[in-house]
């Protein structure tokens, strides 16, 4: 175990800090918005703006480390979105918010391209699974604990983005003082969407409806919780709640996605989705009923999108599978994009609840889709699906490539030793000495 990470314990840490640093910018967009007086309507552009970003950056990176280096990548990102942290306080206007979003979602995406593709690189078929959940499990944890640093310093004042640009700043001094060379990062073409929805209508349809549903927890949670009058550290609890359900859920659904039918799993997962969001809009408020809500339908988000990708890699061929990465991550990001925008113009136009009602409304979407397809194909026998890796959506095209792949090989692997245990004991009961 020690000698398994010995070799990444610097990307882990310092992918820990990052995401210490961005978990309290998404967190402070709300509520140093809320204190400024901005729209819901007008922070929903704020937040599609980093989605904006991200996308870009998840086509534009590779081809920047290809020709200067992941190390150099790194500093220089690392760099701008640093300066962008500290600039939020100083230009308080809604359009100047935008443009510093889009900023850090490109260099955000960036980041995870030039981290995931040394992690991939550092990494063997023998222990690649178990260094993709660690990584995981970094994001998570950091996304968590940054809501619980919020809780320190006060939203109106520079404080707490000087934080979160400190996190940031400190978190590369593991990686750049540490890191090996690897590889050049290669993404390969994303499919185009036309071929992905022929492929897997399902798949496609739902990680952009998830994309949605993603970008509005993660974006518009805080500006919902601003609204309806929590204090700054209900807020941060409601977030963190958001992020610990999928922490909490990911492995029971994982389990159970590599023994049954994965369209009833996604089916079920987002009915208790729409539950738990109509829970929330009925209580109106009810702070431990708010709670209840964010911790399952924010448990199902992320359990959901490894089996969008686990779902569609069953559909395809190993060979399409990288392509397909990165037509997911394109689609997922375009639903991330509109999310927020919808759910935005819904709270300006019925109220701060409607964050309940948008959210609910999509995971139905999600749930009668998966319905409608159980009719139009059969589903796929278990025992030949692809084995199940919970991804974050935060992922780029590098690590859901490498999970994929790595998923094709341990179901690969598990029908040969299913196989040879059939052999074996079919050469017993012939050896057996009749009596």
């Amino acid at each position: 175990m020690i000698k398994m990470y010995s070799g990444v314990w610097a990307l882990l840490l310092g992918i820990l800090l990052i995401m210490l640093g961005n978990g309290m910018h998404f967190t402070l967009i709300g509520l140093r918005g809320g204190i400024e007086g901005f729209s819901a309507a007008e922070l929903a552009i704020v937040t599609s703006g980093y989605f904006l970003g991200f996308l870009s950056g998840a086509r534009i990176t590779p081809i920047m480390i290809r020709r200067v280096g992941h190390v150099r990548v790194f500093a220089a990102l690392g760099s701008f979105m640093s300066a962008a942290l500290i600039a939020f306080p100083l230009l308080t206007e809604p359009w100047a918010w935008t443009l510093l979003r889009i900023l850090i979602g490109f260099c955000m995406s960036g980041i995870y391209v030039a981290a995931e593709s040394w992690l991939n690189n550092a990494a063997t078929n023998e222990n690649r699974g178990k260094i993709l959940s660690a990584y995981m499990i970094a994001q998570t944890l950091g996304i968590i604990g940054a809501q619980g640093i919020l809780t320190l310093g006060d939203a109106a004042t520079s404080v707490l983005f000087i934080g979160a640009s400190i996190l940031v700043s400190i978190s590369f001094a593991p990686i750049l003082l540490s890191a090996t060379p690897v590889p050049a990062a290669e993404v390969a073409r994303a499919m185009s969407m036309r071929k992905l929805f022929v492929s897997s209508p399902l798949g496609t349809i739902g990680i952009f409806l998830l994309g949605s549903i993603y970008a509005t927890q993660s974006g518009m949670g805080a500006v919902f919780g601003s609204q309806i009058g929590m204090s700054a550290a209900q807020i941060a609890l409601f977030i963190a709640t958001l992020f610990a359900g999928a922490l909490v859920l990911q492995y029971p659904i994982g389990w159970l996605s590599d023994r049954m039918d994965r369209r009833k799993l996604i089916f079920g997962a987002a009915a208790i989705g729409v539950f738990f969001c109509a829970l929330g809009w009925i209580t109106a408020g009810g702070f431990w009923f708010l709670m209840i809500s964010a911790f399952f339908a924010g448990g199902m988000t992320t359990p959901l999108y490894a089996l969008f990708l686990a779902y569609t890699n069953d559909t395809l061929a190993r060979e399409d599978m990288a392509a397909a990465s990165g037509g997911l991550v394109f689609t997922f990001g375009l639903g991330a994009i509109a999310g927020p925008l919808v759910t935005g113009w819904a709270m300006e136009t019925l109220g701060p609840f409607a964050f309940w009602l948008v959210l609910g409304a999509t995971f139905a979407a999600i749930a009668l889709y998966a319905l409608y397809r159980m009719t139009q194909r059969a589903s796929t026998p278990t025992e030949e699906t692809e084995s199940y890796l919970g991804v974050l959506p935060t992922a780029s095209p590098v690590a859901i490539e490498a999970a994929a792949t790595w998923s094709a090989e341990m179901a690969e692997s598990d029908r040969d030793d299913a196989a040879a245990a059939e052999v074996s004991s079919m050469q017993r009961d012939t050896d057996r000495p009749v009596a």
